[in-house]
């Protein structure tokens, strides 16, 4: 079950007729019924925007989302008469999500970012692709208005959240007489910009120029997305200054060292249990005295370091896994063709001290070489997993060493975890 928003563009070109004989506002609509009723039985919640300028653009919210036909009724009921204000509505979507995740907090500021509990949702914007406009200008380029932000929102420095996928799609479908060029508008396919914020965002754009095209690519791939996991970055550091208070990050790199975007999928496995345990570390360490909290990115970059370590595991204690999508990072991994070693993952400037790196994890093929799982641990794991190993040994009854140790590894660790 995942949240879906409709973004229908109801500017005045989509009155254009196609070659089926419909307007290009109908062929929008038709797509969008047709991927209600594939998912009818998923329990999905579905909103409607369109291009209307506020209060008009949200057709149904979140009072009508989980009824399906008031949706369809006002999808029917939709009229080409405004202006091309992409931009505009694909911010509103995103604030319109952002409501819920307020009011249940989801997002858990300050404390740690949970893969585990998550708000999917994805967002579907349909549109003809001609030149974006708004009451008073023209643009090239699309824009996200960053102006009159929700409350709460300044905690995040983008609007879109690490579990949210947007799908744009451009229906260019042609005229009935192609010949004929008399009214037709000048369509804009997507340029690299937005097709690289839409990849960097998790998601995809299309351009559908028949309907066998818009119902075996666009609907069938949206039909499809059900997905659970979260997009964080990846990018290579170098092994020397590590705990140090500089990082030395490689300047020239091959495309695996710095990935925008890695999908991190929920992984089954027997001893993390359905509930995950633990958070991946904010890239601040919260101060009890300051006002407000840092505002942090979308994604979270965990970075990693190509040393081969042992992984730590220990017996019924617990850990998170999660499968990552393939990518030329976890193709490097499996090359090596060995499951018996792993790389480090931290969050710069997580801990106490500024800019040191303590791990929260680490990468490792499995067993098999299919696939390359993160492991996410406790902060600081190669020092507290020993300690707790040796408490064990001493049968719960720990040295006055023991203690001086644990109190070091304490003054270490962000709040959020204790």
């Amino acid at each position: 079950m995942q949240t879906v928003v409709f973004v229908i563009d109801n500017s005045a070109s989509m009155n254009q007729t196609c070659y089926l004989g419909k307007s290009l506002l109908d062929v929008a609509k038709g797509a969008v019924e047709s991927f209600i009723k594939q998912r009818g039985n998923r329990g999905d919640k579905y909103m409607l925007v369109t291009f209307d300028e506020a209060p008009n653009g949200i057709r149904a919210g979140w009072r009508e989302c989980q009824n399906h036909g008031v949706v369809l009724n006002r999808l029917k009921n939709l009229t080409a008469d405004g202006l091309t204000t992409l931009g505009y509505s694909l911010r509103l979507s995103f604030d319109l999500l952002g409501v819920n995740r307020h009011l249940t907090n989801i997002d858990t500021y300050g404390m740690g970012r949970s893969p585990f509990y998550l708000d999917p949702s994805m967002i579907i914007a349909i549109t003809d692709g001609a030149k974006l406009s708004s009451s008073s200008a023209v643009y090239d380029e699309l824009h996200l208005p960053m102006t009159n932000p929700l409350p709460g929102s300044e905690l995040t420095k983008e609007p879109f959240r690490w579990d949210q996928r947007l799908y744009l799609t451009y229906v260019l479908l042609p005229p009935c007489n192609s010949n004929s060029r008399a009214g037709s508008i000048r369509h804009v396919c997507p340029t690299a910009i937005v097709i690289c914020r839409i990849s960097r965002h998790g998601g995809r754009s299309y351009c559908i120029k028949t309907q066998k095209t818009l119902y075996s690519s666009a609907l069938t791939r949206w039909c499809r997305q059900s997905q659970s996991g979260v997009i964080a970055t990846f990018p290579k550091t170098q092994t020397k200054g590590i705990g140090k208070s500089r990082l030395n990050l490689i300047s020239e790199q091959p495309s695996w060292h710095s990935l925008h975007r890695t999908d991190i999928c929920k992984a089954n496995v027997l001893n993390s249990g359905p509930v995950g345990h633990w958070p991946l570390p904010e890239a601040y360490c919260p101060d009890q005295k300051a006002p407000t909290l840092p505002p942090r990115t979308a994604h979270p970059i965990l970075r990693f370091i190509c040393e081969n370590v042992e992984p730590i595991l220990l017996t019924n204690f617990p850990y998170d896994k999660y499968e990552l999508e393939p990518s030329p990072l976890t193709q490097v991994l499996l090359e090596k063709k060995n499951s018996n070693t792993c790389w480090k993952v931290f969050v710069e400037n997580s801990g106490k001290q500024s800019g040191v790196c303590n791990p929260c994890g680490y990468l490792k093929a499995s067993s098999n070489l299919q696939c390359v799982n993160l492991f996410v641990m406790p902060y600081n794991y190669p020092v507290i997993l020993p300690l707790i190993d040796q408490l064990i040994k001493q049968k719960m009854k720990p040295s006055n060493d023991w203690r001086h140790f644990f109190d070091d590894y304490l003054k270490t660790v962000p709040p959020y975890y204790m």
